[in-house]
């Protein structure tokens, strides 16, 4: 029987004309027989901490640090994979290549997934629904992923209170979001945990890396 994967997948500052310097397009994988268990750990450190809420970055606050920084360590102890890739917004230039930003989203995407796929390996890919074309966005992400690929089983959408590695998904690229698109770094807490994830990772996360574990990978437009 085939391994199988599944990759909780997030964006940020993806909007057009958002004022961001950056759009991050992130990704969680973990084996799939390894979701409940991650999950149960996961929902028992909530627990550990009195955290009932959505994991979501644009909620960190000083009152529940103990808890997200407790999440990077778990985050890095464990044998799930967080890669983002992040495009300067300015570089995009949809009119060049004859295509519109949805096209180039879907680009995007294909090299968000396109890192290290085995061929004997099922993938099952899941995104967070943002609008009211997400089912069309999923079926046409699916169809140009297994044109090259093939190892795409599903490909769907679910809410992030579905799914908590999701939620790590979406906190993970917040951090890396935040660091690269905020001049003004005031909010205390986020900084604390940029600065957990960067001493796990011995990088300043402002460049492209190799690291399997964070992989960070910017995209050079022409």
């Amino acid at each position: 029987m085939n391994k199988t994967f599944n990759i909780y997948c997030d964006e940020s500052c993806h909007i057009e004309n958002d004022h961001k310097k950056y759009m991050f397009l992130g990704s969680t994988s973990v084996a799939y027989n390894q979701v409940k268990l991650h999950t149960e750990k996961i929902n028992e450190l909530k627990k550990k901490h009195h955290f009932y809420a959505e994991i979501k970055w644009s909620n960190v606050s000083k009152s529940k640090i103990r808890f997200y920084l407790e999440l990077v360590d778990y985050f890095f102890a464990t044998d799930l994979q967080f890669r983002t890739v992040g495009i300067e917004k300015a570089k995009i230039n949809n009119a060049n290549f004859n295509q519109t930003f949805d096209d180039f989203y879907y680009k995007m995407y294909y090299y968000l997934l396109n890192h290290n796929l085995n061929s004997l390996y099922n993938y099952n890919v899941y995104l967070d629904i943002k609008d009211t074309l997400s089912a069309y966005k999923v079926n046409k992400l699916k169809e140009v992923l297994n044109a090259k690929f093939g190892v795409f089983r599903n490909v769907q959408n679910i809410r992030s209170h579905e799914s908590i590695i999701m939620q790590v998904t979406d906190f993970m690229m917040g951090a890396i979001s935040y660091l690269h698109n905020e001049e003004d770094k005031k909010n205390i807490a986020k900084i604390q945990i940029i600065d957990k994830i960067t001493n796990h990772c011995n990088d300043a996360l402002l460049k492209t890396n190799y690291s399997n574990k964070l992989n960070l990978f910017f995209i050079e437009l022409r």
